[in-house]
């Protein structure tokens, strides 16, 4: 995690003269009452309706007991302070405490128009009979301002069966809406939470203050360490923020059953977000079924240090409808692609439809025996691309690898190409090194194909985990990490520089 955003924790641990008043509650869902005062293990309350009614205070904290369950909705609806956030987490020992919505919750747990409030350690589940608008954990500022220091980590959140129709449902979601008063977060971190089995997507925003009439994006908004695996469509997805940093995330197997446009993780709609040392793989489909995704309404996007492999749609989709509106759609500017490592990701590796400004530099990208991958298309969305830049990338092919744009899309979302670019203008590629069976490679300055760029011997057996077993996951947690950088730096010859999200430009569009 980035300085700026530790100092944001530290400010919220240190506590101030509020504190001094602070109450511990405790939540017993087996010997507790809801007519004791709640503030001893011997006196704890019960139910979540008792939770839910409460009003509690700045540096106030609720602990529900390790090994309990519930079923129904955890609504929190008061706020703390600035240096006392109001906290809730668990106490005793053995498995986290289970909230379940039974299926019969929107919700399970929601924190609307709150703020300097912290959730962890909580399992969360909510499997209905079938498909419904279903999320694990609901953050909502709506016509509230700017909302403070908002912080969801630990949790374990599974087998929520929402709706695969929307994209707004799922495990995580951050809402923001001001049609009256405008309103964002400032200091939202959704960190080292555990998503499986939900649908529509992992960790995503939903926002009305998207637009560049009336742009007011979240600020600190950092999306770091979460692991989501069999995930109905997107895995992770901020929207409407300047400045995020997702940074350390595992998403694994998405577009599950949603079966259309999805891929693994991809900003829409945010201006200087950082996208690094996280890994996408097992993307299913070809309606888009990239790794990752720079989408539009979004400016000076970069992925750094990411590693993609075993996708269905290839690896990188960069992507605006060409037709600029200043209302909704800045269009697709300034996108850097630097130091991340493609292998074995099918179909595509890079697909740029309309996007401009564009640079691919230092990337590895490995194609495997069988496969015929596109590694560039440049496909027309209402339009060509204008100005990109492939340099210094390794495109090795032990397969075969082709260049060219789309003459046809097919009724399976793949496309059909020809040589050259089409109607993209500003198209170079320079430095780069080419390895294997290339067809159409383009006409590149100072091109390489030394063979000892070639058969590169890396390490690409990672560490695993197993969902059934969360006590185990800050354990695979530092496991990961580890070898992610070993690869890093075996592929690039150096431990990975890691950069800092640039400075927001405090909403301005």
């Amino acid at each position: 995690m980035r300085l700026q955003y530790v100092l944001l924790l530290a400010a919220a641990a240190l506590g101030g003269a509020g504190s001094l008043h602070a109450s511990t509650y405790y939540v017993d869902a087996v010997h507790g009452s809801d007519s004791g005062a709640g503030t001893s293990p011997a006196a704890a309350w019960q139910t979540l309706k008792r939770v839910n009614a409460a009003h509690f205070h700045p540096g106030d904290r609720i602990l529900f007991r390790s090994g309990d369950e519930w079923q129904g909705r955890l609504i929190l609806s008061s706020s703390g302070d600035a240096g006392n956030p109001i906290r809730v987490d668990r106490y005793g020992s053995g498995p986290l405490p289970r909230i379940d919505g039974a299926g019969k919750a929107e919700e399970v747990v929601e924190l609307r128009n709150v703020q300097y409030i912290e959730v962890r350690h909580l399992e969360i589940t909510d499997r209905g009979a079938g498909p419904a608008v279903r999320r694990g954990v609901l953050i909502a500022a709506e016509n509230f301002g700017t909302a403070h220091h908002v912080v969801v980590s630990d949790l374990y959140i599974h087998d929520v069966n929402g709706t695969n129709q929307r994209k707004d449902n799922g495990g995580i979601v951050f809402l923001t809406r001001g049609d009256k008063i405008p309103s964002r977060f400032d200091g939202l971190i959704i960190a080292r939470n555990i998503i499986w089995k939900t649908d529509r997507t992992a960790i995503v925003g939903e926002s009305d203050e998207f637009r560049r009439t009336r742009w007011f994006p979240s600020l600190h908004v950092v999306i770091e360490d979460n692991f989501a695996e069999d995930i109905g469509g997107d895995g992770i997805v901020p929207w409407a923020t300047d400045g995020a940093l997702i940074e350390g995330n595992v998403v694994l197997h998405c577009n599950q059953r949603a079966d259309t446009y999805n891929a693994g993780i991809w900003p829409w709609s945010t201006d200087n977000s950082l996208f690094e040392l996280n890994e996408v793989a097992f993307t299913r489909g070809t309606f888009d079924g990239e790794g990752f995704d720079s989408d539009f309404n979004s400016r000076n996007t970069r992925f750094l240090y990411n590693y993609s492999h075993d996708n269905d749609g290839g690896f990188m989709l960069i992507c605006t409808p060409v037709q600029r509106d200043q209302r909704e759609n800045y269009g697709n500017t300034g996108t850097v692609i630097r130091n991340n490592v493609s292998h074995d990701d099918h179909t595509r590796t890079f697909n740029l439809s309309g996007a401009d400004q564009v640079t691919v530099e230092n990337n590895a990208i490995y194609v495997a025996p069988h496969d015929d991958v596109q590694v560039l298309l440049v496909s027309s969305w209402d339009g060509w691309s204008n100005d990109a830049l492939f340099r210094n990338n390794l495109f090795d092919s032990a397969g075969l690898a082709s260049y060219g744009h789309q003459i046809a899309r097919n009724p399976d979302g793949t496309y059909q190409i020809a040589p050259g670019w089409g109607g993209a203008t500003g198209i170079r590629f320079q430095d780069n090194r080419y390895c294997g069976r290339q067809v159409d490679a383009p006409s590149d300055h100072r091109a390489d194909s030394d063979p000892k760029y070639c058969a590169a011997h890396l390490d690409w057996t990672e560490p695993a985990f197993d969902p059934h077993h969360p006590e185990q996951y800050a354990a695979y947690l530092r496991q990961h990490r580890q070898w992610l950088m070993r690869l890093f730096t075996a592929q690039f010859g150096a431990s990975p520089q890691l950069g800092t999200p640039r400075p927001y430009s405090n909403g301005k569009a």
